[in-house]
């Protein structure tokens, strides 16, 4: 199954004037909330902290709220909105009724949710920059790790979505699944440092993990072989959940 460029503009256009609409209600909450982390952690425990990986803890944390504040985007419209689109609105049966297929309805949506995820993070980033703790030039390469994590937490989302009997398992994503790689994907310390053995080996596997560190070596001016390493994580499990995903929705929407 191909995808049309044109019907998936249309569905990402459907979703950018729906989102227009209630924007503030939709940006604040989900922004706020690595800032409040910022602040709390990085400001207030910061200043017990001399150092963390070789700078200041909040210099340490900042790259890694970018990709949590990116994360969060793509996978509350990922989860919650689609499935309401999908079970309560019949959203995408009307789109059915029109040339667009089950794979335009994806795309525009992963489209949609990356555009909110550089929306959540490319404003966090300013946030980050207006503290001092975004080092120009070097940073900005970090803006390019935004919308790469909003396309791997889409698509980790979405398959999870057409996965649920019910809306509520989404609770058991976000606090078993969202919670720990927020906790142990090196935002809040190294895990080279306090982790060791097969428990280096789990940690490669986290998701969020890669991105962080990603946009943390973009900060540092550090890029090399692991940078490469975790552009190719996210680069290959998005195109790999875009490929089981396909199939999926179709089956989905059809049924």
């Amino acid at each position: 199954m191909t995808v049309s460029l044109p019907y998936a503009l249309a569905v990402w256009r459907r979703n950018a004037s729906m989102y227009a609409r209630t924007w503030k209600l939709n940006l604040l909450p989900n922004f706020f909330e690595p800032v409040f982390y910022l602040m709390a952690i990085g400001v207030g425990v910061g200043a017990y902290i001399d150092q963390m990986g070789g700078m200041s803890y909040v210099e340490f944390l900042a790259p890694g709220l970018i990709c949590v504040a990116a994360m969060n985007g793509a996978s509350f419209e990922v989860t919650y909105n689609i499935y309401v689109r999908m079970e309560f609105e019949n959203v995408y049966d009307a789109m059915l009724t029109t040339p667009c297929q089950p794979t335009d309805v994806l795309a525009g949506e992963i489209l949609w949710a990356v555009t909110r995820a550089t929306i959540y993070g490319g404003t966090f980033y300013l946030v980050v920059a207006l503290y001092g703790l975004a080092p120009l030039p070097g940073s900005l390469l970090a803006l390019f790790v935004v919308p790469l994590t909003g396309l791997l937490f889409a698509m980790i989302g979405v398959a999870s979505t057409l996965r649920v009997p019910t809306m509520d398992f989404f609770s058991f994503y976000f606090t078993l699944f969202l919670t720990p790689l927020f906790l142990f994907s090196d935002v809040f310390f190294p895990i080279e440092e306090r982790l060791g053995g097969a428990w280096l080996i789990v940690a490669e596997a986290l998701p969020l993990l890669h991105p962080v560190r990603l946009a943390r070596a973009c900060f540092a001016g550090d890029l090399g072989w692991v940078s490469l390493w975790d552009l190719v994580y996210v680069c290959g499990l998005s195109f790999g959940l875009f490929v089981w995903v396909r199939g999926a929705i179709g089956r989905r929407l059809t049924s």
